[in-house]
């Protein structure tokens, strides 16, 4: 079956913005007095929701340390954090081209929706995107829900949808969906990792992804 719908984590898939990430992270852990993480460990939970993320790289917190950590987080990518973000190449004329070939798009992502909302605005991307979900709307990457939220509202099978995304998470929550996903190696996680998910495919640049999904339409 032709693909219909194009799925798309958003940080580390669609911009570089895992070194802001990192820092937030770690600037918002000092602020509070906890341990700050390593960059590894930070970057490794990237795609996760935001309170699965804490929990998972600062096991120590109790739980009502959770909620202020993450909004220091948020505090601190969002206002005070200037280390910079910017799409990954070819991704905005990209997008484009991928809806005049007439499929549909939307973002899956560990990302906030007032995060979200934010940074589509900035890049001038919210009207490439006929449907998002966030991590605070449903559950966390891998679990399922995100993704067949996404169908039961596009009203399209999962055979017809790709999950394009740069973690083991997108790729996990991908398989639990039944859904088909394309790994990038560009991202956060490494190629050799992504392989243990067994993606579809995987592809080393945006263009290559064009390239692939052009090609993979017309067979």
């Amino acid at each position: 079956m032709s693909y219909q719908l194009l799925i798309f984590d958003w940080d580390g898939t669609l911009i570089d913005s895992a070194a802001r990430i990192v820092s937030s992270f770690q600037s918002g852990a000092r602020e509070l007095g906890h341990r700050v993480p390593s960059d590894e460990a930070v970057r490794n939970i990237i795609g996760l929701g935001l309170a699965e993320a804490i929990m998972e790289v600062m096991p120590e917190l109790l739980p009502e340390e959770i909620d202020p950590m993450a909004k220091a987080y948020s505090r601190h990518y969002l206002e005070v954090d200037q280390t910079p973000t910017q799409l990954f190449h070819a991704v905005s004329d990209g997008l484009e081209q991928l809806r005049s070939q007439g499929f549909r798009l939307a973002v899956a992502t560990g990302k906030s929706r007032v995060g979200l909302n934010r940074v589509l605005t900035e890049t001038g991307l919210a009207s490439m995107f006929e449907l998002t979900r966030c991590a605070d709307e449903t559950r966390s990457k891998p679990h399922p829900m995100m993704l067949e939220q996404i169908l039961a509202e596009a009203a399209v099978e999962a055979q017809a949808a790709l999950m394009v995304g740069d973690t083991v998470y997108d790729m996990d929550m991908a398989a639990n969906a039944g859904v088909d996903g394309l790994a990038v190696t560009y991202g956060v996680h490494e190629e050799a990792r992504l392989k243990q998910s067994k993606p579809t495919h995987s592809v080393d640049s945006f263009v290559e992804f064009l390239d692939w999904i052009k090609v993979r339409q017309r067979t």
